[in-house]
């Protein structure tokens, strides 16, 4: 299985995180610094980060997941993650 492009994963992740954190995607652009949005807090960040690790069946690590500050930040975390699973 190949992995998904960074553009694709971006949608999916601006998908779960408009769910978890309760922002419309127009709020939300890619470099859009989450910890500047109203309210967004650690709790919702942590959700939204759970969501997508189920979705992608994956598990990020804790030093990449603390240095997400941005969506296009956790897409490429995400595909950074996904590269590296075995075939």
């Amino acid at each position: 299985m190949s992995t998904p492009a960074v553009a694709d994963i971006l949608l999916t992740v601006t998908e779960i995180a408009t769910a978890e954190i309760g922002v419309p995607a127009a709020e939300l652009g890619s470099d859009v610094d989450l910890r500047g949005v109203a309210g967004v807090d650690s709790v919702r960040v942590l959700r939204m980060v759970a969501r997508i690790e189920r979705a992608y069946d994956i598990e990020l690590d804790d030093q990449d997941v603390f240095g997400m500050s941005t969506l296009a930040d956790v897409a490429a975390v995400v595909h950074k993650a996904l590269a590296e699973v075995p075939a």
